[in-house]
């Protein structure tokens, strides 16, 4: 009796009823098998080839990119850059370079005046203020510290005379036989020494304000005319480059050399005249503010001095209220801010 061995599911292979294999199965696996993937996930067609039991060769899986049922082709090209962006290491890169280029025709242009074979554009009137400007400002720092040097001593002489007054004062005390001498030597030299005081208040004053004007005012028109000075060596450098640009030949080459160094002629040149014009407007309110200034202070310590030798008090303490000067008292300090408000 014939017994039925148990079915295979290798061993099935549906026919038709031509004879023909039916795929529909295979068909439907492939269908589950697309649909059991998740979508959305830009995973690959898959197409599933099988082959006969008998065959030494297993399914052979197909993989290809899935848009909308198609296999996708892929392009590609050149990337292009929009022009607003800028590489900030090129931009920097630039800079440098500009720099250099300025600096080194600067310093050409500095040499050849040194070695007298370039030209210089001088503004005769100009240059002679500057030179008494800077002249003027070395003699001012003299009398600034020569002054510093009076006040020091007067301080000296003042802390002298306050010790000595009070050594007297002592005296006055413990001697009755010389009192009445310890006692108008004390008083002198304790007027002497508040009269000193207030000669150094005088003088202090002078110091600061013409130190204010030295080292300040006078200071900052220098700063200017020093900006001036490296602006007509720029323009000085352009000029010279363009005078041998112009004395070439003109083509096709060098015609756009010559353009961009007009160019840049013009700039520097426009840059000059601006520098030139604030110096001139400095020196001019400058001269009218030291005249002012100076005026004030050397009446200030020449009434001062004369009115402490010549022992007059009243008229040394009204030198003080005419400038408005406040004397500090000795061993008291300056209020906080606090106090001030």
């Amino acid at each position: 009796m014939a017994q039925d061995s148990p079915k295979n599911s290798a061993a099935e292979i549906p026919v038709t009823s031509n004879g023909e294999v039916d795929d529909s199965h295979e068909h439907g696996f492939n269908r589950d098998l697309k649909r059991s993937l998740p979508a959305g996930l830009g995973l690959s067609e898959t197409q599933i080839t099988s082959h006969g039991f008998d065959s030494t060769k297993e399914g052979v899986v197909e993989a290809g990119a899935f848009q909308g049922g198609q296999r996708a082709q892929t392009k590609s090209g050149p990337v292009v850059l929009a022009d607003e962006i800028k590489n900030p290491a090129m931009e920097k890169l630039e800079l440098v370079r500009k720099w250099s280029l300025n600096t080194y025709k600067c310093t050409r242009q500095i040499i050849s005046e040194k070695l007298g074979r370039g030209s210089r554009t001088v503004d005769l009137e100009l240059e002679a203020q500057i030179d008494i400007l800077r002249d003027n400002k070395k003699k001012y720092e003299n009398i600034l510290r020569l002054a510093q040097t009076l006040s020091n001593q007067l301080f000296q002489m003042v802390h002298t005379q306050r010790q000595l007054g009070d050594a007297f004062a002592d005296l006055s005390l413990k001697s009755l036989e010389l009192h009445e001498e310890f006692g108008y030597n004390a008083d002198t030299q304790k007027l002497l020494a508040k009269n000193g005081e207030t000669l150094l208040g005088a003088i202090n004053f002078f110091i600061a304000s013409v130190n204010t004007l030295v080292n300040k005012t006078i200071e900052d028109t220098l700063m200017t005319v020093k900006q001036y000075e490296s602006a007509r060596i720029e323009y000085d450098a352009y000029r010279t480059d363009l005078e041998e640009l112009n004395l070439g030949p003109r083509d096709a080459n060098t015609l756009p050399k010559i353009e961009q160094s007009q160019h840049l002629f013009q700039a520097h040149k426009e840059k000059y005249d601006k520098m030139r014009n604030d110096v001139s407007i400095k020196l001019k309110f400058l001269e009218e503010n030291k005249v002012k200034v100076l005026h004030n202070q050397l009446v200030l310590f020449h009434n001062a001095i004369a009115a402490y030798f010549a022992g007059n008090q009243k008229q040394l303490e009204q030198t003080l209220k005419q400038f408005h000067i406040k004397l500090k008292t000795p061993g008291v300090d300056a209020p906080s801010w606090l106090e001030e408000q």
